[in-house]
């Protein structure tokens, strides 16, 4: 069974840190671009990273850079999201993703995680 399993939510306080973890299993991902997004209630779903699973190419948006670092560890089969400096507009359910390199959209999510940054 395929599947990408999130964990590493819970609460933290503003200017802490978490880091949440996606293990990808059921098939090999090394091909594949891993994501992770994240929707605040009342939002939109937004892109908050990308990787490649080399991980010779990362993206960031504008509202975590330089304070979030995704990564892979192909051992583990495993991709983390370092947050730091946590803002509590980075309150969200993150879920992560995963998209093969034919495709134009994430195929395959995970059940998601709920951060939540308190003022």
């Amino acid at each position: 069974q395929v599947q990408l399993v999130e964990s590493g939510g819970g609460l933290v306080q503003a200017g802490g840190s978490l880091r949440l973890s996606c293990a990808a299993s059921g098939r090999t991902f090394t091909t594949y671009y891993m994501a992770w997004f994240r929707q605040a209630p009342g939002k939109e779903r937004e892109l908050v990273a990308r990787i490649t699973w080399s991980g010779d190419s990362t993206y960031y948006a504008d509202a975590v850079k330089g304070r979030f670092t995704i990564s892979t560890d192909n051992v583990k089969n495993t991709v983390y999201l370092q947050m730091t400096s946590l803002k509590p507009e980075d309150t969200a359910v993150y879920y992560c993703a995963a998209r093969s390199p034919i495709s134009t959209m994430y195929n395959l999510w995970g059940q998601g995680t709920q951060v939540t940054v308190s003022s």
